[in-house]
This record gives C-alpha cells, structure tokens and sequence, in this order.
C-alpha cells in the first residue's frame, strides 16, 4: 500500500480536535459502537431436476434454478452457465460470442477460453488479453498458469510469456503454495515430482499420482493402482497410504474413502467424521457438500447435518463478491 505524505499542519489540527473530543466524552459514553466490516455473500451451486440455481448457507435459494451447467464463484463471477458469466444477483455480465466452445473460472482476472479448439485468456471485460494459441490451459494461479504446446506443459505469466519451458509430459497440476506437480519421462510410465516457480525440480519424481499442495499436504500415490497418502512440502510421507481414494486438505479436514463410504481426516490421519457417506467434497467457508443415498446435503466441521439432503448435485460453498479471491 502506498503511504500518502501527510500534511503537518491538518495532521496537527486533526490530533488536537481527536484529544478535546476525547476529553469532552462523558464516561458512560465512551464504548463507541465497533465498525462492522460489510458482510460476505456465500453461495453454493446446486441441481434440482436438470437446473442448476444458487443457494445461501442457510439452504435459501437465491438464484432459482435456471442453468444447464453451474458452477462455484470466483473473484465475483460464476463460469459455466450457457453463454458467459454471472455475478451474485445472477445477473449475465459478460457475455461470450458464440464461437467461444468452452470456458474456465476467472483466477488472478484472468479466464482460459477455447476458441477452434485452442485456448487463450480473456479478461473480466471479455476481452481478449492472450490470444487463442495452446492446445490446452487451466486457470492462473499465484501468477502462473499451466499451459500444453504440442505434446509438452509449461507456465505462461499473466502477459502470456512462457516463463517455464514446455518439459512435462502429462498434465501438470497448478501452482500452490510455491510448487506444481509435473510429470517427466513418458506419458504412460512417467514419474511426477515438483518443482518451484523457477522450474527446478525440488522433490524428486518419484510418484505415479500427485496433486498440488493445499495446508502444507500434497495426496501422492506411489505405485500403480496403490492407496494415496499424503506427503509434506519435503516430500515426507506423513500419513500412510491407506485410503481407497483422497481428497486434498481444506479447513484443516479432507475427504477421503474407506472402503465404499467417505469420512474426513484431520492431518495426523485419525478420521474425525466416520465414513459414512456416498460422497464427499472439501470443506469450504465452514461446510461441505455430502452425498446421503441419492441426495445432496452440507454438513458442519463436526459431521452435522446443516442443510438436509435434497439436491440432485451439489459444489461447495464459496464467496460471491467481486473483491474474493480462489
């Protein structure tokens, strides 16, 4: 934040005004009422039938349903929905031409969009700031986006530069917390390891499977068709390989299945909500989508069900204003 010059002499008028105010205040008077930062808007995508609408934390509808394809807000605008983007009142505000086939969520003001079958970056106006030219591309994420040229994955920066050369061989994930999962040697047989925003590889390939970090833990698989763990930012394992499948950490709690039903693990490992459902997703703003028989509801950090199960698909809650970000 920039530090305006202040003026000495309003500065001191200010301080002296500030002091007799203070001293004319009676006693009784002076717990002055605490200013209240403006309150978030919370919402959820959930189906009903074939339509998707938005939810609020208390299971209000507040965007009836309406869309084909949902799904969770970013930096205040919605993807997915046919035709371009929505805001928190559901409102379209950007509206994408026709020749767009696909579109990814807006993250560091910046959405990957497939046009012809290669993809480019618009900006929150809808114009087009990186031209279409990768045969594929995911969202920016701390400054950085995975990018495929030919048969290769890189990262471009937000002007589009290639910052780290297309090396990998498989689909690598995005940056988190400082390291990106990639994969080198051959697409069917390769390792996966991570490397810094450099490029450089910092923990060893070593893994058929491994997904980016989220609160200093990363789900790695080691051998085919093996249980995931999960491995710390030095590549220590730190919870055994053990689950039929995982999920990564988010509110301290992740999702994981044990046998045919999901729970969720605290980061020692010990289950701290039984396995009890059909699905799971993390937990996000202090809930999480679950699946009971054939019915989504949200449950709280403690395994209560909060909203009951009643929608036919569910994604977890996020923030809808234009300020949020991922």
């Amino acid at each position: 934040m920039k530090h305006k010059t202040p003026i000495v002499l309003a500065a001191l008028f200010l301080t002296l005004c500030a002091a007799w105010g203070f001293a004319q205040t009676p006693q009784s008077d002076s717990h002055q009422q605490t200013a209240q930062a403006p309150q978030k808007t919370v919402l959820a995508a959930v189906k009903i039938g074939d339509k998707w609408g938005y939810i609020d934390k208390t299971g209000k509808m507040v965007i009836q349903p309406q869309f084909k394809v949902a799904g969770p807000f970013y930096e205040g605008l919605t993807s997915k929905v046919k035709g371009g983007y929505i805001d928190k009142t559901g409102k379209m505000v950007i509206a994408l031409p026709s020749q767009v086939d696909r579109a990814g969520h807006f993250s560091d003001q910046r959405a990957a969009v497939e046009i012809g079958g290669k993809w480019g970056y618009i900006d929150k106006t809808g114009a087009m700031v990186i031209p279409p030219q990768f045969s594929n591309a995911d969202s920016f994420s701390e400054g950085l986006a995975v990018v495929q040229v030919a048969d290769k994955y890189g990262y471009i920066d937000k002007t589009g530069k290639m910052v780290v050369a297309p090396q990998f061989s498989g689909l690598s994930s995005d940056f988190s917390e400082g390291l990106a999962a990639v994969k080198v040697g051959e697409v069917v047989g390769g390792k996966r390891g991570f490397i810094d925003k450099t490029g450089t590889m910092v923990i060893a390939p070593q893994f058929v499977y491994a997904h980016d970090f989220s609160e200093q833990r990363a789900v790695v698989v080691m051998v085919e068709d093996g249980p995931p763990g999960y491995i710390d930012k030095t590549g220590k394992m730190v919870i055994a390989p053990q689950f039929r499948t995982a999920f990564d950490f988010s509110e301290q709690l992740a999702a994981v299945r044990v046998g045919d039903k999901w729970g969720y693990i605290d980061k020692t490992g010990k289950i701290v909500i039984q396995p009890q459902f059909s699905w799971a997703t993390g937990f996000s703003e202090g809930l999480a989508a679950v699946k009971v028989g054939d019915k989504y509801g949200y449950i709280d950090k403690v395994g209560e069900m909060v909203i009951a199960p009643q929608f036919d698909d569910a994604f977890p809650f996020t923030v809808a204003d234009a300020d949020a970000r991922p």
